[in-house]
């Protein structure tokens, strides 16, 4: 149990999303090849131990992408949902189909800030190495022993780290496998649903035409009982004539089974329309209920425009009460002036 915990210390998913992934064909190098039947999850990784990054896509137990990041690496947006990255280690191209425009720039987007990442790793690391070596020079040219068996450890501790990242790998791919499980399993019970429906509808089917099939019998059966009649009465006219009848009769039969026959085709055609025109008649119920809005709208328009000329009405008449009241002042202030007038008028003539 502490190992498991130190490898999920050690590397552990930083991003995660789904796509289809491909990979250039090493004959042509320009066709895609598909590695994968459907979307799979692609993760990216970071190794605390080494300090770096890689991109894992596991394909049921099948890994189809283990591509470590380094500075020189490039990844191209080559459409909305498609990029593309080399990889000169594995020798090939990978390719990745999103869903869509903004899982591909997400992705994008990781891959630069992981790109930056790694180069800051490499150059910490170059570093690293120019430090230690200017300490060796003081040191014996020639190791021992255990400074041999010490070249070994890197290459092992190497490989173990890459097992246990491939089995975190297949352990998440596990754990999608039981996901996607259920999801084939939620499908089966729909497609058993949908199976069941179908199985109905084609009892349905075969009724009608058992009953249509009893009813042909019975045609039959009457045709061949009228023979057998005319056989029979051929010497007696009455019951010539009723077999005529009975011929009439069965004629008109046939006829109403054409008509029914017909009826039931165009039902079936009509049926085949009937959701286009139940469509039609919800347009026309909602241009209504506008009509009707619009109608409510103007009629309340219209209420307000009596209102308002009512009270114009109003104000008009009041204004025209005000109006006299006014005239009925200025009369009298132009009778007071001429009154005035003639009052001057006597004083200037005194005087």
């Amino acid at each position: 149990m502490r190992t498991g915990g130190l490898r999920w210390q050690r590397e552990q998913p930083i991003f995660t999303t789904r796509a289809h992934v491909f990979q250039i064909d090493p004959n042509t190098k320009k066709n895609w090849v598909p590695a994968s039947k459907q979307a799979v999850t692609v993760s990216y990784f970071y190794d605390v131990t080494r300090n770096s990054y890689r991109i894992i896509s596991v394909d049921g137990a099948k890994v189809i992408i283990n591509s470590t990041i380094t500075p020189n690496m490039t990844f191209t947006k080559t459409s909305q949902k498609f990029g593309q990255w080399a990889d000169s280690r594995a020798n090939t191209v990978f390719g990745l189909g999103f869903s869509s425009e903004q899982q591909l720039t997400k992705f994008a987007e990781k891959f630069q800030e992981v790109k930056e990442a790694a180069r800051l790793a490499r150059d910490k690391s170059q570093e690293k190495i120019e430090t230690s070596s200017n300490h060796s020079q003081a040191s014996s040219v020639n190791g021992t022993d255990d400074e041999k068996a010490s070249c070994a450890g890197p290459a092992d501790t190497h490989l173990k780290s890459e097992n246990d990242k491939l089995k975190i790998a297949l352990t998440q791919s596990a754990a999608n496998v039981k996901k996607w499980e259920i999801e084939l399993q939620t499908l089966r019970e729909s497609n058993a649903r949908l199976t069941s429906a179908l199985q109905e509808s084609a009892a349905s089917v075969e009724q009608w035409k058992r009953q249509f099939s009893l009813c042909r019998d019975e045609n039959d059966r009457l045709r061949n009982k009228i023979d057998e009649l005319e056989e029979q009465c051929s010497e007696i006219n009455r019951e010539k004539e009723k077999n005529t009848q009975l011929k009439r009769r069965i004629e008109e039969l046939e006829s109403e089974l054409r008509e029914k026959e017909t009826e039931l085709i165009d039902l079936r055609k009509q049926s085949e329309i009937i959701p286009q025109l139940m469509s039609e008649c919800e347009y026309v119920s909602e241009k209504l209920e506008a009509a009707e809005r619009d109608n409510q709208n103007l009629e309340d328009k219209v209420r307000s425009l009596k209102t308002d000329i009512e009270e114009s009405k109003y104000r008009q008449r009041h204004l025209k009460v005000e109006l006299k009241s006014f005239l009925e002042v200025l009369d009298g202030k132009i009778d007071d002036l001429h009154d005035f007038r003639r009052g001057l008028s006597k004083l200037g003539a005194d005087n």
